[in-house]
């Protein structure tokens, strides 16, 4: 259990106070998502669950009372380290490099505004690449925190989830798919996918839904760029899968389609991650508590329900 969260024992607590998953969320202002993501995690790192649910009644197990009782002593001890932490709010100075995969720069730059606003003292640097570049770059110790999908596992970090990272398929508006109530994964099989480069993580969650559905991929066209590939469905050269939060605006102006299709959206979370070896900057930690804290909401502000879909979604002729 070495890699429990204090979030996770956070929102461990706060669920079984509540025993629901919805008012948890609502005590911590988070989503439902959010709080049974945290829950899993947990649970995956204890080895054993910690409720048990059936329908929407939920209770603790054994092992879940037991886990409650040291939790609860464990957040009262980590009081003096949340005071400690929160010392970092004030800062005045100092320098941070922040790398993301290119997905995340919907969003990343408005978190990092917003975290400037209370620190405009520390000198904020971002670095931009797909997933196999940002592993090189925290290799290299030349970013302090980085924001990704699929963190590292072949060396020490810590990767922290803080909200959810849906996938769906694309297509261009007037696709055949779009007229179907429900698209069996088979039928994929039979389209041209436009995929991003080989390293991102974006091409990774792709290849992945594919083995599971045991489909064979037909690439038409391989593009480094979320926005080049968006053009290129919309002009009808083929279907993607792409992150619910690069769509946003496309999907509001109806300009692009995502036809509910088996097995989809494909969840991930979004983590900061950080490199093991090298000690955190006090405005490094800062930042990385603020993520964790403010992330999630960030999303949904930014992305309202969009942050954990479960409905097909139409674009508007």
């Amino acid at each position: 259990m070495k890699n429990i969260t204090l979030r996770q024992l956070r929102v461990f607590a706060a669920v079984a106070r509540q025993l629901s998953f919805a008012r948890a969320a609502s005590e911590l202002h988070l989503t439902p998502p959010a709080v049974t993501m945290q829950v899993k995690e947990l649970e995956s790192q204890v080895g054993l669950p910690l409720f048990d649910r059936k329908g929407r009644q939920i209770a603790l197990t054994t092992v879940g009372e037991y886990m409650l009782s040291y939790v609860r002593r464990m957040l009262a001890l980590l009081k003096d380290a949340e005071d400690a932490v929160a010392r970092f709010r004030g800062l005045q100075g100092g320098s941070l490099a922040v790398g993301m995969v290119s997905t995340a720069e919907y969003f990343v730059p408005r978190l990092l505004a917003r975290f400037r606003a209370e620190h405009p003292g520390i000198e904020v640097r971002l670095r931009l690449g797909n997933r196999e570049q940002l592993v090189q770059l925290m290799q290299r110790n030349e970013v302090d925190l980085a924001i990704m999908g699929r963190p590292p596992k072949e060396w020490a970090t810590r990767a922290e989830p803080f909200a959810m990272h849906p996938h769906v398929l694309v297509t261009s508006i007037d696709h055949p798919f779009t007229r179907l109530d429900h698209v069996p994964a088979q039928a994929l099989a039979h389209e041209g996918f436009i995929v991003r480069e080989s390293g991102s993580g974006t091409r990774a969650a792709l290849e992945e839904y594919m083995r599971e559905h045991h489909l064979d991929m037909r690439v038409v066209m391989e593009m480094s760029s979320n926005e080049s590939i968006k053009q290129a469905v919309m002009a009808g050269m083929g279907v993607s899968l792409l992150s619910l939060h690069t769509i946003a605006l496309e999907l509001k102006q109806g300009m692009i389609a995502t036809p509910e299709v088996e097995g989809l959206p494909a969840m991930r979370s979004w983590h900061v991650v950080n490199n093991l070896a090298k000690t955190l900057s006090p405005a490094a930690e800062a930042m990385r508590y603020f993520v964790l804290e403010q992330g999630e909401a960030e999303l949904a502000a930014l992305f309202g329900g969009d942050t954990a879909p479960r409905k097909r979604r139409r674009a508007t002729r």
